[in-house]
């Protein structure tokens, strides 16, 4: 199927590794030309060439938006893939062990980098009648820890809703994509999500991993790749998926049960 996206201009933030860096290659693959933005630059990036352009940038504070925008030119496709737990904290946190401070960290780069980068650079998507995607959590939807994330998430999935309804009628289309548990560093190494609970569990981690399908009831038995992740995006960027805006799209292996 011919997407039809050669030629476009996209935006990935947090698109130096995991699901991020396999939407920019899903992109770049299809002939969109991807400004990809994190705090380092991978060497993953620096080999997919001239049909990436890459930026250093902290979004989780306020300049970083505004050094993207400073690099970004025109954008018809803007993935806020940006996000994750505080590393200061465990991953299986409970409420009375995040502090304030805690609270304020997840919530600037889950949050905050995305209305930041969405308000820098709605201008251009609005001139080029562009599309939106929001990367959530299954967090978003269950009351999974830590708190602080989960929360974060939902916030951001009802960004999206407001977003696709004030400026839809300008041609803008906003779209939230859901994945549950995927094959990245943060769930297949050591001192990732995986690695941390593991620990705690006292067993190795190919075991938790082993056990954790069923653990979380995902139905398909096994997690998701960052690779369908990233068709699932390109798909709903392209003008195949046009008349599609405001919703929600689960990618969760059957994480989810509720309607």
């Amino acid at each position: 199927m011919d997407l039809k996206l050669s030629g476009r201009r996209a935006v990935v933030t947090g698109g130096s590794k995991g699901i991020g860096l396999a939407i920019v290659r899903a992109l770049a693959d299809e002939g969109v030309h991807v400004t990809s933005v994190s705090r380092t630059v991978s060497k993953e990036l620096i080999e997919l060439g001239d049909a990436v352009t890459a930026v250093e940038a902290d979004l989780a504070v306020p300049s970083g938006a505004r050094v993207l925008a400073g690099h970004a030119g025109d954008v018809d496709i803007l993935v806020n893939n940006v996000g994750g737990g505080d590393e200061s904290q465990a991953m299986n946190a409970g409420f009375l062990d995040i502090d304030d401070e805690g609270w304020l960290r997840t919530y600037e780069l889950n949050l905050f980098a995305t209305v930041r980068v969405t308000r820098a650079l709605l201008p251009r998507l609005l001139e080029r009648r562009g599309i939106i995607i929001n990367i959530s959590s299954v967090g978003a939807r269950a009351a999974f820890p830590p708190v602080d994330y989960g929360t974060a998430k939902a916030a951001l999935n009802n960004l999206t809703k407001a977003l696709a309804e004030e400026f839809g009628p300008q041609g803008l289309r906003a779209l939230t994509v859901t994945p549950g548990p995927t094959r990245t560093k943060h769930w297949s190494e050591p001192d990732g999500y995986a690695g941390q609970l593991a620990r705690a569990a006292g067993i190795g981690l190919d075991d938790f991993l082993a056990a954790v399908p069923q653990q979380l009831g995902i139905t398909t038995g096994r997690l998701t790749e960052p690779d369908e992740i990233a068709a699932l995006v390109t798909f709903l960027a392209s003008s195949r998926s046009g008349n599609l805006t405001g919703a929600d799209f689960l990618a969760d292996g059957g994480v989810i049960k509720s309607l």
